[in-house]
């Protein structure tokens, strides 16, 4: 609030500033739907996929939010979408360290015996793993003839 002084030094009322709250309470609905839409689209392209997280408190029942009602659901979407997108992030390169550790398993699967790799843990979908074993039981362990099984998918569905 702002207070006027007048000449003499006495205070008098205070200055109300004009807010256009329509066009506030637009502006901050376009911003929480864009957030939502970035949300949205982030949870999605994480594969396997991320857990949203869960909204803030949200008033229950219908009723006109007021703008510091709907600036705080704007700030925690805000920051659920930082956190998604780091999160996915975080996703994105441990999946390229792990196929990183498939081409090497490749080049040299001695030094990584006993290691699997599954396509959930590079981010794509299916059953297919990567799997140094010995190459003749303990007969190639003990003869450190190790080479890497590459499975051919998801197992038969059982009755």
């Amino acid at each position: 609030m702002v207070y006027l002084e007048s000449i003499a030094g006495a205070v008098t009322a205070p200055v109300q500033p004009e807010v256009d709250e329509r066009a506030a309470r637009r502006a901050l609905r376009a911003q929480i739907a864009r957030l939502e839409r970035e949300l949205a689209a982030a949870v999605i392209a994480a594969y396997p996929r991320l857990p949203a997280g869960k909204a803030g408190v949200r008033p229950s029942g219908p009723r006109l939010l007021g703008l510091g009602e709907l600036e705080r659901i704007r700030d925690d979407l805000a920051a659920r979408v930082a956190d998604m997108r780091e999160r996915a992030a975080r996703q994105g390169e441990a999946q390229a360290a792990k196929r990183v550790l498939i081409e090497r398993m490749l080049l040299n699967p001695g030094e990584y015996k006993w290691v699997r790799v599954s396509n959930a843990d590079i981010g794509e979908p299916g059953c297919k793993s990567w799997h140094v074993v010995p190459r003749l039981g303990i007969v190639g362990m003990l003869a450190g003839w190790w080479h890497v099984k590459i499975s051919s998918g998801c197992p038969l569905a059982t009755s």
